[in-house]
């Protein structure tokens, strides 16, 4: 999408703080020297004076806390520099419009929930999507997240198995599973798009069902504007990709509750969902209203469903007003933002095999710029691996047990 789904990192002075693992968020680290990174930075690029003394206080603050809190302006300053320097990003371009929504004293379910709803109807902004980050309060040095949700993105569709056949997405059949045995009542009737509850968990709460607010849920319905059987197929799918699972990280500091989005890339959902074989797997289903063949490979029946579906998307979505591009813009845009990053004396980080479009990736500029510094540095986006639902104790527990043990 627009705003990257994966991490990203930033110093415009002396060399960063370069990450080939993901750093933990389960044990306790001395933030000290990241966070010393991080200050310098943020006061050169702003030109401003006196970071000695911030940096004096900070390091005062963890001496007798272990973390520290940011400021404002300093988180702002952080998660923007996260989105500019997110590897998989193409859309980067925008990095400076990202809207920060700083809710880092929302810490019970109810209140994480009402902020979740509300970031729904920001960033839909009437369907020009608007880039937004809502960041809630900051892991604990020692016991880890204060908040996390589950879903790995706030707008996601059930996925159930019958027999042998899956209804609606196979990548959310944990997912909806999950939901189910924490007292989901799914409809009666399974289907192909059922809108997943939010399952929240804090440092104080058991995990809780929440609700979707469907209201606040733009659905675009899919059509090709020269096969009016391509509507039959009855495919859907939602405006706004709110990625509500990966680890912000600023200056030494865990934040595991910040969701944000972008905009949708037209292929993510042309592409990505609707033809992957373990998605909505929708190759075969077009082929056939096109009438190809199927069993002949040298046909490129997949490439030609792949297309007709990728317009059917940038068709639909322009139609109802919703906010998309197209890979060949965004790429052309990529090479600005380069091009930007290096007059401002900064690395250009970038993972190749992430910033191409799926759809004619042979005529996207980002396929020839290939000296991308492939390093994942700080502040970042992180991915938050965990194991499966059920199988670890939930952060209300680590956290009581921490207390326990004094």
């Amino acid at each position: 999408m627009a705003l990257g789904s994966a991490a990203s990192g930033y110093s415009p002075v002396g060399s960063p703080t370069s990450q080939t693992t993901t750093p933990s968020a389960e044990v306790a680290e001395d933030p000290s020297s990241e966070a010393v990174e991080f200050i310098s930075a943020y006061y050169a690029e702003r030109k401003m004076p006196r970071a000695a003394d911030r940096i004096a206080a900070i390091l005062g603050e963890i001496a007798a806390t272990g973390t520290y809190w940011q400021t404002p302006d300093e988180l702002a300053h952080g998660a923007k520099v996260a989105w500019r320097q997110s590897v998989r990003c193409i859309g980067r371009v925008r990095w400076a419009g990202l809207k920060i929504r700083d809710r880092r004293t929302v810490t019970t379910t109810t209140g994480i929930a009402s902020e979740l709803a509300e970031h729904l109807r920001v960033a839909d902004n009437g369907g020009r999507i608007r880039s937004v980050l809502t960041v809630f309060a900051a892991d604990h040095p020692r016991t880890g997240p204060r908040a996390r949700i589950w879903n790995d993105q706030l707008i996601r569709y059930g996925g159930w198995q019958l027999n042998d056949e899956v209804i609606g997405d196979p990548a959310q059949l944990e997912m909806t599973s999950a939901a189910v045995k924490l007292g989901w009542q799914p409809p009666s009737t399974p289907g192909r798009f059922d809108l997943l509850p939010w399952v929240v968990e804090t440092a104080t709460e058991e995990p809780t069902l929440v609700d979707a607010p469907r209201h606040l849920v733009r659905e675009v319905a899919l059509t090709h504007p020269d096969h009016p059987w391509f509507a039959d197929l009855q495919l859907r799918w939602h405006a706004l990709p709110v990625i509500a699972n990966m680890r912000l990280r600023i200056g030494g500091v865990n934040y595991s509750c910040a969701p944000f989005n972008g905009h949708y890339l037209g292929d993510e959902i042309g592409t990505r969902n609707m033809c992957d074989a373990d998605r909505y797997n929708q190759l075969r289903p077009v082929a056939a209203g096109l009438g190809l063949d199927t069993e002949d490979e040298s046909s490129l029946w997949r490439e030609h469903a792949a297309l007709l579906i990728n317009q059917a998307v940038l068709h639909s979505f322009r139609a109802a007003g919703v906010r998309i591009s197209i890979p060949n813009d965004e790429s052309e845009m990529f090479m600005r933002f380069c091009e930007g990053e290096e007059r401002a004396g900064r690395p250009v980080y970038g993972d190749w095999s992430w910033i191409n479009g799926s759809v004619g990736w042979a005529a996207l500029h980002a396929v020839h710029h290939r000296y991308y510094d492939t390093r994942v540095p700080n502040p970042n986006f992180w991915p938050a691996p965990r194991t499966p639902f059920f199988s670890e104790p939930n952060l209300r527990e680590r956290h009581a047990a921490s207390r326990q043990e004094g």
